[in-house]
């Protein structure tokens, strides 16, 4: 039941991750009108930005806006873009987050095998 409960969250994590791309792109589309991107750029500085309407540590609260305001103001922007647009910007969407999530695991490794280096170079020079 929990691992049920935690795989909807990641996708639901996943999902807003990729629309929040798609807003970006779609704000910077020679097509999109200028109400569209204006209220696009509100909502990816808004979900990106560390300043909330409500903070984060008042208990529940802090937290739900985040789960109300990022999602809905998604959906009227999703609204507001023209359909063809649209379709271009989740594409480009996906196929950046599929590069980004590349690049991470790639970057994490590197990082893995210079610490590894690291610690056997320490391990040599204590030796001595």
């Amino acid at each position: 039941m929990i691992t049920l409960v935690l795989r909807t969250l990641r996708r639901w994590k996943d999902n807003l991750k990729t629309e929040v791309l798609t807003l970006y792109f779609a704000a910077r589309h020679p097509r999109t009108p200028v109400y569209a991107k204006l209220a696009a750029a509100a909502v990816v500085a808004y979900a990106l930005s560390p300043i909330d309407l409500i903070p984060d540590f008042i208990p529940v609260l802090g937290y739900l806006d985040d789960l109300i305001i990022v999602p809905a103001g998604i959906a009227l922007v999703l609204r507001l873009v023209p359909a063809g647009v649209l379709v271009e910007c989740r594409a480009k969407a996906q196929s950046w987050s599929q590069r980004l999530e590349r690049s991470l695991i790639a970057g994490a490794i590197i990082v893995t095998a210079w610490l590894m280096l690291a610690m056997l170079l320490v391990r040599w020079l204590l030796s001595l």
